[in-house]
């Protein structure tokens, strides 16, 4: 068998977990040429300090990227993909950032970018919806994207723990980085969204236009009263597509109990699709990690080897990104309020103003002279919402709008 010549940028958990999975595997043909970083602490026999050395070795037929984030990412895998190299990475900033740009360059140059790993990890999600789905009509696609986020939501609701606590539990578990802002704060599920979109609908997405939200704020408060009505509150990247339209959102969400979604534990991933003829399906499984991750990389490489070094591309479309305000959904919205009569008439007038129609009113404890009192609204638009939380946020009947999160699915 004719060996496969693999270049790797970049040898953190990523890169040196694709180097064993292929030396562990002698008879897929592949074998690592050399490995390219620049940290001082990688000692490797095949290392080398500048990326050039891959990128213009005329043996290595395919280059991994696993260096992460935009630069100097994106340079690399600009000139590899120029010098004729085909591509896989997991770098999902850079595929949600760059896809069309990237993907040009590499059909410029008749050679393949594959990124299957840049979303649910060793999940195989995106080659379904490039090829053995390619049947369907896709309309919808979301899930549980981020692994830190999951394990802290499902800390919460199991173990009665409050986000910190919750929070410092993953760090200590290796689930979230010294530095969390990138899941905590939805970045990176927004990264991913923006891939699943694009894939499913073969569209280009502005990851500029995608709005997101993390957890932060997300208290024990919210959690019981969702358990309370028969919901669990799960961190959601969403795709839909509507005509000529899609949104593409990540925000906390208050899905059903019954819901397959809400079942999922810990740091696992689950992404849900619909399309037609198919129905439903779910895609379940690490969502991150040096092995799931590396199980994806080296599957893309195979795709690329077992056809001759065949060339995979999307081709991608323009369409209309929906802008946030404009969509419709439920709406559960947690406010501090004087614990007096009156209160509640005024509120509602707010909303009724901003012709938003109220489905569930209920108040919690007192703490002291307040009282937390919970709103679950009918379908509204978000334009419409964000009026009525105008005015709730001027009202001196209004202590603190505390949390506003979507409901159902």
């Amino acid at each position: 068998m004719k060996k496969v010549y693999i270049g790797i940028l970049g040898y953190g958990t990523v890169g040196s977990a694709v180097d064993r999975l292929i030396r562990h595997n002698p008879s897929l043909g592949l074998y690592v040429k050399r490995v390219c970083d620049v940290s001082p602490k990688v000692k490797h026999h095949k290392l080398t300090r500048r990326a050039a050395d891959i990128i213009n070795d005329p043996e290595i037929a395919i280059v991994v990227e696993a260096i992460g984030g935009i630069n100097p990412a994106k340079k690399f895998v600009l000139a590899a993909l120029k010098a004729g190299k085909h591509v896989v990475t997991s770098n999902k900033e850079l595929i949600a950032l760059n896809l069309p740009e990237l993907s040009a360059a590499a059909k410029k140059s008749r050679v393949s970018l594959l990124f299957e790993a840049s979303v649910g990890g060793g999940i195989p999600i995106l080659g379904p919806l490039m090829s053995d789905l390619a049947a369907n009509k896709i309309s919808e696609v979301y899930g549980i994207v981020n692994g830190t986020t999951n394990y802290i939501l499902s800390k919460m609701t199991k173990e009665g723990m409050e986000f910190s606590e919750a929070l410092k539990r993953a760090k200590e578990k290796g689930y979230a980085e010294a530095n969390p802002k990138k899941d905590i704060e939805g970045y990176d599920a927004s990264y991913k969204a923006a891939i699943l979109a694009a894939v499913a609908f073969r569209a280009r997405i502005n990851w500029k236009k995608v709005a997101f939200e993390g957890i932060a704020r997300i208290e024990q408060e919210d959690i019981r009263y969702a358990k309370e009505i028969g919901y669990v509150v799960k961190l959601l990247a969403v795709a839909k597509r509507k005509g000529n339209e899609v949104e593409v959102s990540v925000h906390p969400t208050l899905i059903p109990r019954d819901h397959p979604l809400s079942f999922i534990p810990g740091p696992m991933n689950a992404i849900y699709v619909k399309g037609e003829p198919v129905g439903e399906l779910m895609f379940y499984g690490q969502g991150a990690g040096g092995g799931p991750t590396a199980s994806a990389v080296v599957g893309d490489i195979l795709k690329i080897t077992n056809y001759g070094l065949r060339i995979t591309n999307l081709e991608l479309k323009s369409i209309k990104m929906k802008d946030v305000a404009e969509t419709y959904g439920q709406f559960y919205i947690r406010m501090l309020v004087p614990d007096r009569s009156g209160v509640l008439a005024k509120i509602s007038r707010a909303f009724a103003d901003a012709r938003v129609s109220i489905a569930v009113v209920n108040q919690r404890e007192t703490i002291g002279k307040n009282a937390n009192l919970v709103i679950v609204t009918h379908e509204a638009q978000q334009a419409e919402l964000n009026k009525a939380l105008a005015r709730l946020r001027k009202m001196p009947v209004v202590r603190k709008v505390c949390n506003i999160i979507r409901v159902g699915l």
